[in-house]
């Protein structure tokens, strides 16, 4: 009798392991679902930053050229007082210019980045449920 318990516990315990397992695997998939959806979300968000930041950044540009005129027309007017405050503020702009470029190129690198990050496990779980 001692056996037949054992054997039908150790059954019991037999069928119900890949049951378990399968749904360990199904919350995997679930997850992994989820967390596309995420990235896809986060691309989608940078590259409305992407897209803000080139704005500003031409918008910049034509404060720079602005500035310019300025300072032209303070050497003209014999102002020099102000036509070298406009020249530093100009400089100043000129650095913030570059530097906005220099982060727009890393966000745009970045942002491919994440496209192919993303592109690749669609891939991989689109394989992995075969």
């Amino acid at each position: 009798m001692r056996r037949q318990l054992t054997f039908l516990a150790l059954l019991a315990i037999a069928l119900s392991v890949p049951a378990a397992l399968s749904a360990q695997d199904s919350g995997g998939v679930h997850q992994d679902r989820k967390d596309i959806r995420h990235d896809r979300r986060d691309i989608k968000s940078d590259r409305k930053d992407i897209r803000h930041d080139t704005k500003d950044i031409h918008q910049d540009r034509r404060d720079m050229r602005q500035d310019r005129k300025d300072v032209r027309q303070d050497v003209k007017n014999g102002d020099m007082k102000d036509a070298r405050q406009d020249r530093r503020d100009l400089r100043s702009d000129r650095r913030d210019v570059r530097q906005d470029r220099r982060d727009l190129r890393k966000d745009r690198r970045d942002l491919r980045r994440d496209r192919k990050d993303v592109h690749q496990d669609r891939k991989e779980k689109k394989d992995s449920s075969k």
